[in-house]
């Protein structure tokens, strides 16, 4: 299983006002923009961050899922959520040959934490020998910021501040995802139940 983002959240898209107000940063000096870009990578990080811990995309984007294979043969679970949107499904054989599969044979079965590709009918299409199947979908809670859970984005916040205090620190102590973080984000990091195939 390999997993693609085929396009990035734009920096319109994070909150760099709030952020700086959450940071309590000085204004009205007649530069405040200054730091924006070093205050975007540490937004940046920190979605990312919260993103890998969580098994969630915060902010809408597309992705690419490829799988040589099925745990089960009428579903593909998506290793992100909240799926969205699937755009395509096309098998890809050996030689790189495309076909795409018709979008009456399967439907996006919608779930917090492991959304599947499920088959209309007994089973999905047979992943052809030493080929994939690519999978084209959004996932996000929302196209904004605010469209994202407050928790959520207050641990963005969070640990955006924190990156930008210890930005200097290089010891592993200080460079840890803080408590308060991790009691934001724990209710939705992922639930495995017998490896996560069903």
């Amino acid at each position: 299983m390999m997993l693609n983002e085929e396009t990035t959240v734009p920096d319109a898209a994070l909150p760099v006002e709030e952020f700086k107000a959450h940071l309590r940063l000085g204004s009205g000096f007649g530069n405040d923009t200054v730091q924006d870009a070093v205050l975007v990578s540490f937004l940046r990080a920190a979605v990312a961050a919260i993103e890998a811990r969580t098994g969630k995309a915060l902010i809408e984007h597309d992705f690419s899922l490829s799988v040589s294979s099925l745990a089960t043969t009428d579903a593909v679970a998506f290793p992100v959520a909240p799926v969205t949107a699937v755009h395509t499904v096309t098998f890809v054989d050996r030689a790189g040959a495309e076909t795409s599969v018709a979008g009456d044979t399967y439907w996006l079965e919608r779930d917090s934490h492991r959304p599947r590709l499920r088959s209309v009918g007994h089973s999905l299409p047979q992943i052809p020998a030493a080929g994939t199947m690519r999978v084209s979908f959004t996932a996000g809670f929302g196209a904004v910021w605010s469209d994202i859970p407050a928790d959520l984005a207050q641990a963005v916040m969070l640990l955006a501040a924190h990156y930008y205090e210890f930005r200097n620190e290089t010891a592993l102590s200080e460079g840890c995802m803080p408590f308060g973080v991790t009691s934001l984000i724990e209710r939705y990091r992922p639930i495995r139940l017998g490896g996560g195939a069903r």
